[in-house]
């Protein structure tokens, strides 16, 4: 068990991603807190998981709200020995078309959430005294452009610089900070994704995530499940001498 007696605050963890990081993380021993804004959802959840599973309410846009969660974790887990920064909106638009609100919406989520989520759980840990692992959700999205999701690219490249500069900073603590970049993940929120394409590049429903599955090397869109590796790994003893780094996990469709 490589996580054994570790404990995990991971945010936007009622479904998808965070969801399946959360079981990876039960099946090595941990004990995980499903942090989200939907309250229910991540009640849910943490039932359906079983023993180590608690659900905490989140919203990372609100610093009141991200201190009463570190604060909770810490009182029913004793401290926190893992963060996973999970929780991210996207949105696509050409340039001439973004609002300034939608804008401001996805970087409060991407960029202030994972900044100020890494901010409190880092004073935790540092009070603690017993170091960490600090791992942020980045994306292929933020290692180029693309000419349709300029606010989601430029988010995902500010967790890459954070996950740098956060890195570098806390490992003098005893805190590793390092990153996950996915590819093309299938899950719910493809609907909306692909209703966005279809919108602007005038493509019929379901065309834009077949292309995309398409054109990946490996041959298939990825899975939450996929991930899970990277995620377990970047938090166990393995990753010791590992910092600020952003690894792909996208079957193949980027490389850096």
């Amino acid at each position: 068990m490589r996580l054994q007696g570790k404990t995990a605050l991971i945010t936007g963890a009622a479904r998808g991603i965070g969801l399946e990081f959360a079981r990876a993380y039960l099946r090595e021993d941990a004990r995980v807190a499903i942090c989200d804004i939907n309250l229910d959802a991540a009640q849910q959840a943490a039932a359906a998981l079983g023993e180590g599973a608690i659900a905490v309410a989140l919203d990372v846009t609100d610093q009141a709200s991200i201190d009463a969660c570190v604060a909770a974790v810490e009182r029913q887990f004793g401290g926190i020995d893992i963060l996973i920064n999970n929780a991210a909106l996207f949105t696509a638009a050409p340039i001439v078309e973004i609002t300034r609100a939608d804008h401001d919406r996805i970087m409060a989520v991407n960029v202030s959430g994972t900044l100020f989520m890494m901010q409190a759980v880092a004073r935790s840990m540092i009070a603690r005294g017993k170091g960490g692992r600090i791992i942020n959700m980045a994306s292929q999205a933020g290692r180029r452009g693309e000419a349709l999701v300029a606010v989601y690219c430029a988010s995902k490249a500010a967790v890459i610089s954070l996950t740098q500069s956060a890195g570098l900073n806390l490992i003098a603590h005893g805190i590793n900070v390092n990153a996950i970049a996915p590819g093309v993940v299938d899950g719910e929120h493809w609907d909306g994704v692909d209703a966005f394409f279809a919108k602007y590049e005038g493509k019929a429903p379901g065309q834009k995530k077949a292309e995309v599955g398409a054109a990946v090397p490996f041959g298939r869109m990825g899975t939450a499940a996929d991930l899970t590796g990277m995620a377990v790994f970047l938090a166990s003893r393995d990753a010791d001498y590992i910092v600020a780094q952003t690894y792909n996990v996208d079957g193949g469709n980027w490389m850096s």
